[in-house]
């Protein structure tokens, strides 16, 4: 399988874990808390096979950008949380850079 696959794997299986953390009260529902734990553990699994070819700080910084942008998305579309002009310059910034560190990971 190809790692850019693998990476955007983990990345959308980390996004999923994060925001089951939101509905699992503290770990005090369970199916939420399985879904975090499940998300979490497919994620770093994925991730660690993408590092079998992806120098580890270009998969570390587009893993952690995407994650980082898809979640707060997540956060606006489904659990309503605000979005300001800040925000989402920040938002569009990190998603730059997640653009520039896959360009640069591609030649590696």
């Amino acid at each position: 399988m190809n790692s850019f696959v693998l990476l955007a794997t983990a990345i959308v299986c980390e996004v999923f874990g994060s925001s089951m953390l939101k509905v699992s009260n503290g770990f005090k529902k369970l199916l939420p808390s399985v879904g975090v734990i499940a998300g979490m553990g497919l994620a770093f699994y994925c991730l660690s096979l993408a590092l079998t070819t992806i120098p580890l700080g270009t998969a570390y910084a587009i893993w952690s950008g995407a994650g980082t942008a898809l979640t707060a998305l997540v956060g606006a579309v489904v659990y309503k949380e605000k979005l300001n002009v800040t925000k989402i310059t920040g938002l569009t910034l990190i998603i730059g850079g997640v653009f520039v560190m896959k360009l640069t990971g591609a030649s590696h």
